[in-house]
């Protein structure tokens, strides 16, 4: 299996759109039409490849985005940016008071971008049904173990129950098809492989595997301990019977696998060891109005400022399209220069 190749760093657009004009388009010909939005970088789990027992930091609340804000800046990237799929990350945005009024006016927006949510589904089976009601599309959610020990082991909370519930509640709300979202940490999770999958295909959820990335609080990610999508695919290989989905895999992050023949899949997002850096259709909000070009960027630009000093639609619009011009080719953490970001997943938002 081969890495999707990077774009030629030689080739160029024959021209840049001009002010006022064009989506978010690359020097490498790649179109963002994907919008990631944090909103906010609070979480009530403490995932040790995210952050420490502690907690970090928190953004002030004078810094962080206001509904209204973030619902202007979605709506300039579907109205005038060409944006199509939104989701709403964290942290935990279940912790955002306003989630389902910001949901609401996504859903509302012309065109219609589809929408949906990455979340802990702590809390979600009390708010599942007025998501649904606001529109919201389909849910995503974290879960790295079925076994009660190891997720307060990994999590620092018992709260294994409140996931499960959530699942549930998001699949009778009808905010299909559930994700589940799984990574494995060498010496901790491995065994729940397997286990995961079972589960997911007994109650009708689709498994996504993600590769531990450079992106925890402390800095102690190392390539070396690493569980790697080889190492994933093996052990499910021990139970289950795993062929390539031929179905064509686009910008998705995910390489998808029938499962025993199928319908089923699972899919694994090798984000390190396979990147798909050369079909990346992402951009990000962060929960401070900051837009990066990459989860593993170390640059970021402000619309926030700009927004509360009176600019307008085009020109927040414009200053949008410039930031992603400056978009590199790849995440480099294979260059020995690669730096882990400043910002840690929970702070830049998934």
């Amino acid at each position: 299996m081969t890495s999707n190749p990077l774009p030629d760093p030689r080739v160029r657009l024959p021209e840049v759109p001009a002010p006022g004009s064009g989506g978010l388009v690359d020097r490498y010909g790649r179109v963002a039409t994907d919008l990631r939005v944090s909103l906010t970088d609070r979480c009530n789990l403490r995932c040790t490849y995210c952050m420490p027992p502690e907690g970090l930091d928190w953004l002030p609340k004078v810094e962080v985005l206001t509904d209204d804000e973030i619902v202007r800046l979605v709506r300039i990237g579907v109205e005038h940016l060409g944006v199509r799929e939104v989701r709403f990350t964290g942290g935990e945005p279940l912790l955002r008071p306003g989630l389902v009024g910001i949901v609401a006016a996504a859903t509302a927006l012309r065109p219609r971008p589809e929408v949906s949510l990455t979340t802990n589904a702590i809390g979600l089976s009390r708010v599942a049904p007025a998501l649904a009601e606001a529109g919201l599309d389909r849910i995503n959610v974290s879960l790295d173990t079925l076994d009660r020990d190891r997720f307060k082991q990994l999590t620092h909370r018992d709260r294994l129950d409140d996931v499960i519930a959530g699942l549930a509640a998001a699949q009778r709300a009808g905010l299909t098809p559930v994700k589940v979202n799984a990574v494995l940490m060498r010496g901790m999770n491995e065994a729940d492989a397997v286990p995961l999958l079972d589960f997911c295909l007994e109650q009708g959820y689709q498994l996504r595997f993600i590769e531990q990335m450079p992106l925890d609080a402390h800095h102690a990610w190392t390539r070396g301990e690493m569980v790697t999508a080889e190492d994933i695919l093996e052990r499910l290989s021990a139970a289950h019977t795993l062929t390539p989905d031929t179905e064509a895999r686009g910008s998705a992050p995910a390489e998808r696998w029938l499962v025993d023949g199928g319908p089923a899949t699972v899919g694994v997002i090798a984000s390190v060891t396979r990147s798909f850096c050369g079909t990346c259709d992402r951009t990000r909000l962060t929960a401070d109005g900051q837009i990066r070009n990459c989860l593993f960027a170390r640059e970021e630009s402000d619309l926030r400022t700009a927004m509360r000093e009176g600019a307008t639609d085009q020109e927040i619009a414009d200053r949008w399209r410039i930031a992603t011009l400056g978009k590199l080719p790849g995440h480099g953490i294979d260059d020995p220069s690669f730096l882990q970001p400043t910002r840690p997943m929970s702070a830049i938002g998934g």
